[in-house]
């Protein structure tokens, strides 16, 4: 049995006109993160973790922002076509642990709903997702409200 660790990060400012998506839901917010695609920080961190540990590389290399198909997608697209990839590669998912960074809004109630929407999209049991907020007590960018950081970690488990 082989195992692989992957780690991924992610993080966008927040603006004015856009929904906030996270965790593969919208999240009630008077301000949306800033990206080329709907900007859900805590999908890309977790699709860099994955692709990581697969060794499929990055979101940039499977889904750069230069292709302008890529241009306002919903990042459960990008979620699932990496859970395919990792698939492919050989691997099933053991667990994927999320920590999305963030002063505002208040994110405890939004997060089984993320746990179950993200499960679903890679096609596993929720036991298998872990979603987790914390915010910085007011320091730094994050913690003036400017933008949302995530960081994911995974395991997967593959086949001799």
């Amino acid at each position: 049995m082989r195992l692989r660790i992957g780690h991924g990060f992610d993080a966008h400012k927040l603006v004015a006109g856009r929904p906030l998506m996270l965790g593969g839901i919208e999240v009630p917010h008077s301000r949306g993160l800033e990206g080329h695609s709907d900007g859900d920080c805590a999908l890309h961190a977790a699709c860099d973790a994955l692709l990581g540990a697969a060794g499929e590389g990055d979101m940039g290399r499977h889904f750069p922002s230069r292709d302008s198909r890529w241009h306002g997608v919903a990042s459960r697209v990008f979620l699932g076509e990496t859970a395919r990839l990792v698939r492919a590669a050989g691997f099933t998912l053991g667990n994927l642990d999320i920590t999305l960074i963030a002063q505002e809004p208040v994110l405890a109630p939004h997060l089984e709903p993320m746990r179950a929407t993200i499960a679903q999209v890679l096609e596993v049991g929720p036991e298998a997702v872990s979603v987790k907020a914390k915010s910085t007590d007011h320091l730094g960018a994050l913690g003036r409200g400017e933008g949302i950081a995530a960081l994911a970690t995974v395991l997967l488990v593959g086949g001799e």
